[in-house]
């Protein structure tokens, strides 16, 4: 479960498509166009607050919210729907991991667990990981894939958006909704994506705030050598 919820959450973090098409939002633009503009400027962030929230069929469902500067520094926590909680903080080359108790008995099958854990494990952060571990990557690289028309118009917390429906070959189940500010910065506010075994949301707030991000006191860390 925990492998195929990390491939969804960071395909659906990632990003926008190549193509256009006819639509309702008054922008000459081809729907490409519009997102290839969407993903620049995401790139260009120095902070982004990424919300997820991924339900599958079998009745499971995971949400992440997470604080990045896109690079190399962030903070977040993943829930799932039977109790287990991960937070993680990444500074540069170390992370910071504290799981709960429901999650070291389920996930790491530890039924010895029976308090709360207050203790951050400090680690080193492996470059070699793809995200098999559980652990959140700081990087999203909104890069262009598929194939996308415009939709109507929608507002996505208060903020006029153009509505992308996009398809992609790689996943002929699925449909892609991309929602971009039409005021202000064209950001990417909001993806939705559906199929006949899981429906994600992934919103996007928090553009450019400041981070605040810190490492735990040292009496709340265990160094993962000792």
């Amino acid at each position: 479960m925990a492998t195929v919820t990390t491939t969804a959450l960071c395909l659906l973090a990632s990003g926008a498509l190549a193509g256009c098409g006819a639509g309702g939002s008054g922008d000459d633009r081809s729907a490409g166009d519009i997102l290839d503009e969407a993903n620049a400027t995401m790139r260009k962030l120095d902070s982004v607050t990424v919300d997820i929230t991924n339900r599958t069929t079998s009745g499971g469902t995971v949400t992440s919210h997470l604080v990045t500067d896109l690079d190399g520094r962030c903070r977040s926590k993943t829930t799932w729907s039977g109790g287990g909680a991960l937070e993680q903080i990444r500074l540069d080359k170390t992370d910071y991991v504290r799981p709960n108790r429901a999650y070291l008995q389920k996930w790491k099958k530890n039924p010895g667990v029976t308090s709360e854990q207050k203790l951050w494990v400090k680690t080193p952060v492996d470059p070699a990981s793809s995200g098999g571990d559980g652990l959140t990557s700081c990087k999203r690289p909104f890069d262009s894939f598929g194939t996308a028309r415009k939709g109507d118009s929608a507002r996505v917390g208060g903020t006029k958006a153009v509505q992308l429906i996009v398809t992609d070959k790689a996943d002929k189940e699925g449909t892609y909704t991309f929602y971009v500010a039409e005021e202000g910065e064209p950001y990417l506010l909001k993806t939705v994506y559906k199929s006949a075994a899981q429906h994600t949301t992934t919103s996007f707030s928090g553009f450019d705030e400041p981070l605040n991000l810190r490492s735990p006191r040292p009496g709340e860390v265990l160094n993962a050598g000792g």
